[in-house]
């Protein structure tokens, strides 16, 4: 209990520290909702024929949701904790009697916080502003985020040990994750027998896309009775093990260059 006390008081000292920094809090939660209105605004009568009929907001809040969840585990764990090594926080942290794992639990439940409004968010906005139905699988959604959400947090820690300073943060981070979003169909869908599809589908990206959209059940991704997209789930969970795998090796708490 005493345990389970601090890990609880940790994920509540990171959602204070991430909403009292205002570029950090809008890069991952304002940023999705902005691609949101602006993607959907451009395309609001398009339909599109490959995924029967749907229309674009259809296909694009659950790509928005993902996004979401990719930004809040991956994205934001990754620069935050680069940034913190650097400057000697994490060195010192280590030296405190708070366990390691508590830490990393906070702030990997406070990214897990993050994503949970995200989705919520957007999921309210989609069906409020741009007439998408609620999802049709809820029990499949919040395995999907699960999985998801292990899946990137696990990326994320395990980023940071190739990651060299806190300066070529950003643009590691960002120079793996938006090339796989674009090949991955997050803004537009692909052809599943191009070459990019074939590609991504080996990536943790569109598996986890393509999952949330098929727990949405907008059209024939989601014809599945249960929603669930064991395939997907799998990679997913095979990522995230091997990420965790590397990160314990690789992780570092002292800065690597002065």
């Amino acid at each position: 209990m005493r345990d389970l006390g601090l890990l609880v008081r940790q994920v509540g000292y990171e959602q204070r520290t991430y909403w009292r920094t205002p570029s950090s809090a809008f890069f991952t939660f304002a940023f999705p909702l902005v691609l949101l209105f602006i993607f959907t605004t451009m395309y609001r009568t398009t339909s599109l024929g490959m995924l029967g009929g749907i229309s674009y907001a259809q296909y694009f809040v659950p790509g928005i949701v993902a996004f979401g969840v990719i930004s809040a585990c991956y994205t934001n764990i990754a620069i935050t904790l680069c940034f913190r090594r650097d400057l000697g926080v994490l060195k010192r942290l280590r030296g405190t009697p708070l366990p390691p794992w508590i830490f990393m639990g906070g702030h990997i439940g406070s990214s897990v916080v993050v994503s949970a409004l995200l989705t919520a968010i957007t999921t309210a906005v989609g069906m409020a502003v741009y007439a998408v139905p609620a999802p049709g699988h809820g029990g499949a959604l919040l395995v999907s985020l699960a999985a998801g959400a292990f899946c990137f947090c696990a990326l994320g820690l395990a980023i940071t040990g190739v990651i060299p300073n806190a300066h070529a943060a950003p643009a590691v981070v960002n120079g793996a994750l938006f090339p796989l979003l674009f090949m991955s169909g997050t803004f537009f869908p692909l052809d599943p027998a191009s070459g990019l599809a074939r590609v991504a589908s080996w990536f943790p990206v569109g598996r986890f896309q393509h999952a949330v959209f098929a727990a949405f059940a907008p059209g024939p991704a989601g014809a599945v009775a249960s929603g669930l997209q064991p395939a997907d789930l799998s990679i997913l969970l095979a990522w995230g093990a091997g990420a965790l795998v590397f990160a314990t090796r690789r992780f570092r708490w002292e800065p690597r260059h002065r």
